[in-house]
């Protein structure tokens, strides 16, 4: 059962002569834009009961599921029409890599496959990792990740409280440079802190948003 809510077809303003408009993929949780693709009246419709972005490929000239060749599909979280009803953005979570270079992105190019990203746009992509390892420790037996999950939640709580009080320890004594070393590795900790008790940070940012949206609230006001 989809979580957003129906748009029917008759609600955009598909191209007269190709019966098309565009829509732009865009990662659910990173921000990051991943394709442009076209969708007819029954590609809409099929993106909706499907929950699984699906185009008209104009190549094809049929109906296209992102991924039906992959497996890297694109799973739907919400959608949004422009103010002319002529154009969609669909936020998804990808399975996968969206192009088939193999890279995140299809606006990406080659020489720009390491170029830095939005910062929550990072963490959530660090967020994403973190859950794979989790899920899958045979994909990486050996990774640093894996092997606190292993020690278990005491463990991990026991990092962050270190790397908790090596921050403060640095703050107060003005350690500039060191600082955000030390911030850094305490995100990372609360990720797998977040990940182990199964807590996704959109949660964490959904209370941010609530608390800035009524300022009152408890102590913190996000202004």
């Amino acid at each position: 059962m989809a979580i957003y809510p129906i748009i029917p077809a008759t609600d955009l303003r598909f191209d007269t002569v190709s019966g098309l408009l565009p829509a732009i993929i865009q990662d659910a949780d990173s921000g990051q834009v991943l394709m442009l693709g076209y969708m007819n009246a029954e590609a809409w419709r099929r993106t909706q009961e499907d929950e699984r972005v699906t185009f008209f490929s104009r190549s094809k000239n049929r109906l296209w599921v992102k991924g039906e060749s992959s497996g890297n599909y694109l799973k739907v979280v919400s959608l949004h029409v422009d103010c002319d009803a002529d154009t969609v953005l669909i936020r998804a979570i990808p399975a996968g890599p969206t192009c088939h270079r193999g890279s995140v992105s299809c606006f990406e190019q080659p020489d720009q496959l390491q170029a830095p990203i939005a910062p929550i746009g990072f963490l959530s992509s660090l967020e994403r990792l973190i859950v794979q390892r989790h899920d899958y420790p045979e994909q990486a037996p050996t990774s640093y990740t894996v092997s606190l999950f292993k020690k278990g939640m005491p463990k991990i709580a026991q990092k962050v409280g270190e790397e908790a009080v090596e921050t403060v320890i640095d703050a107060v004594s003005g350690s500039r440079e060191t600082l955000p070393g030390e911030v850094a590795d305490l995100l990372y900790h609360l990720l797998v802190l977040l990940v182990a008790a199964g807590v996704p940070m959109a949660e964490v940012i959904a209370v941010l948003q609530e608390r800035h949206r009524l300022p009152n609230t408890r102590h913190l006001n996000n202004d």
